[in-house]
Protein backbone atom coordinates (compact mmCIF):
# COMPACT_ATOMS: atom_id res chain seq x y z
CA UNK A 1 0.00 0.00 0.00
CA UNK A 2 1.18 3.32 -0.99
CA UNK A 3 1.27 6.26 1.51
CA UNK A 4 -0.41 9.34 -0.07
CA UNK A 5 2.72 11.82 -1.38
CA UNK A 6 4.98 8.89 -2.26
CA UNK A 7 1.79 7.61 -4.59
CA UNK A 8 1.89 10.60 -6.16
CA UNK A 9 5.54 11.19 -6.02
CA UNK A 10 5.47 7.79 -8.12
CA UNK A 11 2.57 8.90 -10.38
CA UNK A 12 4.12 12.30 -11.38
CA UNK A 13 7.28 10.54 -12.38
CA UNK A 14 5.06 8.42 -14.56
CA UNK A 15 3.90 11.28 -16.66
CA UNK A 16 6.08 13.66 -18.86
CA UNK A 17 8.91 13.47 -21.70
CA UNK A 18 11.42 11.17 -22.11
CA UNK A 19 14.86 13.23 -22.39
CA UNK A 20 17.60 12.45 -24.85
CA UNK A 21 21.05 12.25 -23.69
CA UNK A 22 24.43 14.01 -25.33
CA UNK A 23 25.90 11.41 -27.85
CA UNK A 24 28.99 12.42 -25.77
CA UNK A 25 27.93 10.96 -22.23
CA UNK A 26 25.47 8.96 -23.79
CA UNK A 27 26.81 5.69 -22.96
CA UNK A 28 27.60 6.71 -18.91
CA UNK A 29 23.19 7.64 -18.78
CA UNK A 30 20.68 5.03 -17.95
CA UNK A 31 17.69 4.87 -19.51
CA UNK A 32 15.13 7.99 -19.41
CA UNK A 33 17.80 10.35 -17.50
CA UNK A 34 18.99 13.63 -18.37
CA UNK A 35 22.27 14.93 -17.39
CA UNK A 36 22.60 18.16 -15.28
CA UNK A 37 25.57 20.43 -13.79
CA UNK A 38 23.69 20.99 -11.09
CA UNK A 39 23.13 19.12 -7.21
CA UNK A 40 19.30 18.59 -7.25
CA UNK A 41 18.09 18.91 -3.28
CA UNK A 42 15.12 16.77 -3.03
CA UNK A 43 14.24 14.79 0.18
CA UNK A 44 11.48 14.24 2.17
CA UNK A 45 10.67 16.16 5.41
CA UNK A 46 12.92 18.65 7.20
CA UNK A 47 17.21 18.63 7.38
CA UNK A 48 17.94 17.88 10.69
CA UNK A 49 19.87 19.57 12.96
CA UNK A 50 22.22 17.93 15.44
CA UNK A 51 24.17 18.15 18.39
CA UNK A 52 27.03 16.70 17.23
CA UNK A 53 28.72 15.60 20.98
CA UNK A 54 25.17 13.41 21.09
CA UNK A 55 25.35 12.03 17.77
CA UNK A 56 26.05 8.25 17.50
CA UNK A 57 25.82 5.77 14.40
CA UNK A 58 24.43 2.31 15.47
CA UNK A 59 25.22 -0.73 14.19
CA UNK A 60 22.78 -3.81 15.20
CA UNK A 61 20.81 -6.59 13.98
CA UNK A 62 22.90 -10.16 13.04
CA UNK A 63 25.93 -9.15 14.50
CA UNK A 64 27.86 -10.22 17.37
CA UNK A 65 27.06 -7.25 19.83
CA UNK A 66 25.05 -3.67 18.77
CA UNK A 67 27.84 -1.03 18.38
CA UNK A 68 27.57 2.57 18.04
CA UNK A 69 30.10 5.19 16.67
CA UNK A 70 30.51 8.30 17.31
CA UNK A 71 31.56 10.90 14.26
CA UNK A 72 34.44 11.20 15.54
CA UNK A 73 35.33 7.30 15.47
CA UNK A 74 33.74 7.03 11.71
CA UNK A 75 35.51 9.82 10.40
CA UNK A 76 38.96 8.34 12.09
CA UNK A 77 38.66 5.64 9.97
CA UNK A 78 41.05 5.42 6.55
CA UNK A 79 39.44 7.51 4.09
CA UNK A 80 38.86 6.87 0.35
CA UNK A 81 37.92 9.31 -2.84
CA UNK A 82 35.44 7.97 -5.27
CA UNK A 83 34.36 9.35 -8.22
CA UNK A 84 31.27 8.81 -9.55
CA UNK A 85 28.63 9.00 -11.90
CA UNK A 86 24.83 9.88 -9.77
CA UNK A 87 21.53 9.02 -11.05
CA UNK A 88 18.26 9.92 -9.16
CA UNK A 89 14.95 8.23 -10.10
CA UNK A 90 13.14 11.99 -10.80
CA UNK A 91 15.07 11.88 -14.09
CA UNK A 92 18.40 13.74 -13.35
CA UNK A 93 21.88 12.04 -13.55
CA UNK A 94 25.07 14.11 -12.27
CA UNK A 95 28.07 12.91 -14.07
CA UNK A 96 31.87 12.74 -12.54
CA UNK A 97 30.94 13.91 -8.73
CA UNK A 98 33.95 13.53 -6.10
CA UNK A 99 32.98 12.33 -2.81
CA UNK A 100 35.03 11.21 0.20
CA UNK A 101 34.30 9.09 3.19
CA UNK A 102 35.24 5.52 4.73
CA UNK A 103 34.01 2.63 2.89
CA UNK A 104 31.20 0.69 4.01
CA UNK A 105 33.57 -2.32 3.83
CA UNK A 106 36.24 -1.15 5.44
CA UNK A 107 33.33 -0.56 8.55
CA UNK A 108 32.34 -3.40 8.06
CA UNK A 109 35.58 -5.34 8.48
CA UNK A 110 35.54 -4.09 11.83
CA UNK A 111 32.33 -5.62 12.84
CA UNK A 112 31.40 -9.11 14.04
CA UNK A 113 28.47 -9.45 11.30
CA UNK A 114 26.80 -12.83 11.30
CA UNK A 115 27.22 -14.52 8.03
CA UNK A 116 24.00 -15.45 7.37
CA UNK A 117 23.28 -11.68 7.07
CA UNK A 118 22.51 -10.87 3.38
CA UNK A 119 21.09 -7.43 3.62
CA UNK A 120 21.39 -4.03 5.33
CA UNK A 121 18.44 -2.19 6.13
CA UNK A 122 20.12 1.41 6.07
CA UNK A 123 18.47 3.99 8.87
CA UNK A 124 18.32 7.54 8.53
CA UNK A 125 16.77 10.69 9.52
CA UNK A 126 13.82 12.01 9.33
CA UNK A 127 12.28 8.02 10.35
CA UNK A 128 13.79 7.03 6.92
CA UNK A 129 15.55 3.63 6.20
CA UNK A 130 15.95 2.02 2.73
CA UNK A 131 17.11 -1.69 2.07
CA UNK A 132 20.07 -2.75 0.15
CA UNK A 133 21.79 -6.48 -0.18
CA UNK A 134 24.98 -6.54 2.14
CA UNK A 135 27.12 -7.63 -1.58
CA UNK A 136 26.29 -4.58 -3.11
CA UNK A 137 27.21 -2.37 -0.06
CA UNK A 138 30.62 -4.13 -0.23
CA UNK A 139 31.50 -2.84 -3.42
CA UNK A 140 34.77 -0.44 -3.76
CA UNK A 141 32.93 2.80 -4.83
CA UNK A 142 30.63 2.64 -1.72
CA UNK A 143 31.30 5.56 0.87
CA UNK A 144 29.60 6.26 4.43
CA UNK A 145 30.76 10.33 2.81
CA UNK A 146 30.68 13.26 4.95
CA UNK A 147 32.87 15.43 2.03
CA UNK A 148 31.34 16.46 -1.81
CA UNK A 149 33.79 18.02 -3.56
CA UNK A 150 36.49 18.92 -1.64
CA UNK A 151 34.38 20.52 0.65
CA UNK A 152 31.97 19.18 3.93
CA UNK A 153 28.79 17.73 3.12
CA UNK A 154 25.88 20.39 3.50
CA UNK A 155 22.98 19.53 5.30
CA UNK A 156 20.57 19.68 2.39
CA UNK A 157 22.91 17.21 0.62
CA UNK A 158 22.69 14.96 3.67
CA UNK A 159 25.61 15.69 5.78
CA UNK A 160 27.03 15.52 8.46
CA UNK A 161 26.95 11.69 6.97
CA UNK A 162 25.32 10.01 4.06
CA UNK A 163 25.16 6.61 2.13
CA UNK A 164 26.86 7.01 -1.10
CA UNK A 165 25.96 3.88 -3.36
CA UNK A 166 26.44 4.74 -6.91
CA UNK A 167 25.41 2.01 -8.85
CA UNK A 168 21.88 2.28 -7.66
CA UNK A 169 19.30 4.88 -8.35
CA UNK A 170 19.77 7.69 -5.46
CA UNK A 171 17.36 7.31 -3.23
CA UNK A 172 19.33 4.11 -1.85
CA UNK A 173 22.45 6.78 -1.21
CA UNK A 174 20.27 8.03 2.13
CA UNK A 175 21.26 11.39 3.55
CA UNK A 176 21.54 11.74 7.59
CA UNK A 177 22.33 7.93 8.06
CA UNK A 178 22.50 7.06 11.54
CA UNK A 179 22.46 3.26 11.50
CA UNK A 180 22.80 -0.16 9.82
CA UNK A 181 20.71 -3.14 10.69
CA UNK A 182 21.99 -6.19 9.40
CA UNK A 183 19.34 -8.66 8.41
CA UNK A 184 19.29 -12.41 7.10
CA UNK A 185 16.01 -11.82 5.26
CA UNK A 186 15.20 -8.73 3.19
CA UNK A 187 12.30 -6.39 3.89
CA UNK A 188 11.44 -3.11 2.27
CA UNK A 189 11.96 0.46 3.02
CA UNK A 190 10.01 3.91 2.79
CA UNK A 191 9.79 4.51 -1.08
CA UNK A 192 9.74 0.12 -1.70
CA UNK A 193 6.92 -0.09 0.62
CA UNK A 194 5.28 2.93 -1.58
CA UNK A 195 5.80 1.54 -5.07
CA UNK A 196 9.01 1.95 -6.00
CA UNK A 197 11.28 -0.46 -7.20
CA UNK A 198 13.11 -3.13 -4.40
CA UNK A 199 17.07 -3.18 -6.32
CA UNK A 200 16.98 -0.28 -7.81
CA UNK A 201 19.38 -0.54 -10.99
CA UNK A 202 19.26 3.03 -12.82
CA UNK A 203 20.59 1.14 -16.58
CA UNK A 204 17.76 -1.88 -15.78
CA UNK A 205 15.40 1.67 -15.36
CA UNK A 206 14.13 0.07 -11.99
CA UNK A 207 12.00 2.60 -11.13
CA UNK A 208 8.87 1.31 -9.88
CA UNK A 209 7.59 -2.54 -8.73
CA UNK A 210 5.00 -4.16 -10.54
CA UNK A 211 4.26 -1.35 -13.04
CA UNK A 212 4.80 -0.89 -16.89
CA UNK A 213 7.76 1.14 -17.97
CA UNK A 214 6.94 4.81 -17.40
CA UNK A 215 7.66 7.91 -19.08
CA UNK A 216 10.04 10.45 -17.37
CA UNK A 217 9.32 13.60 -15.88
CA UNK A 218 10.68 16.99 -15.05
CA UNK A 219 9.98 17.35 -11.28
CA UNK A 220 13.90 17.84 -10.06
CA UNK A 221 14.28 20.90 -12.44
CA UNK A 222 11.97 22.72 -10.00
CA UNK A 223 13.53 21.78 -7.32
CA UNK A 224 16.24 23.94 -5.25
CA UNK A 225 20.16 23.67 -6.21
CA UNK A 226 23.15 23.55 -5.65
Amino acid sequence: MMNGRASDKAQRIQRTRVPVPDPAVAHRVPPGQVVTERFPILHEGDVPRYDMAQWRFKVAGEAAEERTFTYEELTSLPHTTVGCDIHCVTRWSKLDTQWKGVRFRDLYERLEVSADAKYVMVHADPDYETNVPLADLLRDDVLLAWEYDGKPLTDKHGGPLRLLVPHLYFWKSAKWIRGFEFMKEDRPGFWERSGFHNYADPFREQRFSGEPLPIPEDEWEHKDFD
